[in-house]
């Protein structure tokens, strides 16, 4: 781990705790900072903030005292999660007190050099696919960021032997001063979380801080089927690599119907990929085209594609059997996510949906519904799921009460050649605790009613 003089001997307030916040105050205490901590939640049912104390690391708990930045402070590092409207964050903007998140804390300590992903939609994927590319070649990557690992506790052990491949949200990216990943990914850009940045502008600045202190000597892989994107990108001074869906380009990265091709070659067909979807191309050419760049091998990345499943619970390949092909997808939680996955099957789609009744509109739905033969229901909203299909024209719906039964239901409105889809379009919590528990249990569902037959 590298030292960071500007925190040395300085005082650092860090605001918010979780994993992040806890994992930045511990390395900012053995930096040699003066840490104090400020949390919301009350001390005595805040361990993380009790073991902190423990190091005699300074603990503010139950409040955010609005006189805090009184004490001196010269360095604010804030969980993600608060927003810049918090009065202490803004407090300490008006006072041109840096604020960070612990992304850059991370980068200022971390031997090991960085690939950075964000984008609106993919980052997960992406992140995962690439990370399973370079460490199948012998790359010694590691993982980290918004994937659940925090940056600054991979750094803090990464050697100049790693690399850190890192998943990176626009809440962390807009906390960032000299973040400079030697590769950087940015895989599309939509319209979200302006409830927090307050602008479409400010969100996509933040996005854009992945690039921002970039050299000639850095990479930008980006998406060039997005004017937007291609926008942004051609204000970056690092190399620019363009990925494309719109058919084969003789540079870079690119697909067609039939193949996916680097450098005008084909490197693998399309139908010997597992993961469905336009969407996942793209996650596809982005991990690629970095994988190839970081020295990894073309017969590396074929290997990977033809076996990676996905993400847990995102358009998850479970199994084929007797011609019918399973994907757990428990994570959409609501119609556009589950339209998503609608749109990555071209046809002949069992769909397993319902959940918490939440009076939220599905006619983004409607137009991939074609797509569906036979729909399955669960949960509170089964009733109007249902009649949903019928408006839209499925050939058979039938309501059912739990997982198994789903399953059991789906197999026998399927044949051979159909794609069984568990895409609920709701969230989980009238019959589960978690989409998580949900996906597993379909999971299971599909092992108990699949395996000897």
């Amino acid at each position: 781990m590298k030292q960071v003089p500007q925190v040395q001997q300085k005082k650092v307030l860090v605001l918010g705790l979780a994993k992040s916040g806890l994992t930045a105050a511990r390395i900012l205490h053995k930096l040699g900072a003066f840490v104090t901590v400020n949390d919301a939640k009350p001390f005595e049912d805040n361990p993380e903030a009790q073991n902190l104390l423990n190091m005699g690391i300074t603990v503010i708990c139950g409040r955010h005292p609005e006189d805090l930045l009184d004490e001196g402070f010269e360095l604010v590092v804030k969980n993600p999660g608060i927003p810049y409207t918090n009065a202490l964050v803004q407090t300490a903007m008006e006072r041109n007190i840096p604020v960070w998140t612990e992304v850059e804390l991370a980068y200022l300590i971390s031997e090991a050099p960085f690939i950075g992903v964000t984008g609106s939609n993919g980052k997960t994927t992406t992140t995962t696919l690439l990370f399973h590319m370079l460490n199948q070649d012998a790359k010694k990557p590691l993982i980290a960021g918004n994937i659940g690992t925090v940056a600054s506790g991979v750094a803090e052990l990464a050697t100049p032997d790693n690399v850190i491949v890192t998943e990176l949200s626009s809440f962390q990216l807009k906390g960032t001063e000299q973040f400079r990943p030697d590769i950087a990914i940015l895989t599309n850009l939509y319209d979200a979380h302006l409830d927090y940045h307050d602008s479409r502008e400010d969100y996509h600045e933040s996005k854009l801080n992945i690039t921002k202190n970039q050299t000639p000597d850095d990479l930008l892989i980006y998406n060039a089927d997005q004017p937007a994107v291609v926008a942004h990108a051609e204000q970056s001074v690092a190399k620019l690599v363009p990925f494309t869906m719109k058919g084969r380009t003789e540079e870079h990265i690119s697909a067609d119907d039939q193949c996916v091709y680097w450098q005008g070659k084909p490197l693998i067909e399309r139908r010997k990929i597992l993961l469905a979807g336009q969407h996942n191309l793209e996650n596809i050419l982005a991990a690629t085209a970095a994988a190839l760049l970081w020295g990894g091998t073309v017969e590396t990345i074929q290997r990977v594609l033809t076996s990676f499943t996905g993400v847990k619970h995102r358009s998850q390949f479970i199994v084929d059997w007797r011609g019918r092909k399973f994907y757990n997808d428990s994570k959409a939680t609501n119609a556009l996510a589950t339209k998503s996955a609608l749109e990555a099957f071209s046809g002949n789609i069992v769909l397993l949906a319902g959940g918490l009744e939440r009076n939220h509109s599905i006619e983004e739905m409607r137009p991939y519904m074609n797509r569906v033969k036979a729909l399955v229901t669960f949960g509170e909203t089964a009733e109007r799921f249902t009649e949903f299909g019928k408006s839209c024209g499925v050939g058979d719906t039938i309501s059912v009460e739990g997982m198994e039964e789903a399953v059991e239901k789906a197999i026998a409105l399927s044949e051979a050649g159909d794609t069984i889809l568990l895409s609920p379009a709701c969230a989980s919590w009238d019959q589960y605790e978690s989409f998580e528990i949900r996906g597993d249990a379909f999971i299971d569902a599909v092992k108990k009613l699949t395996a000897g037959n």
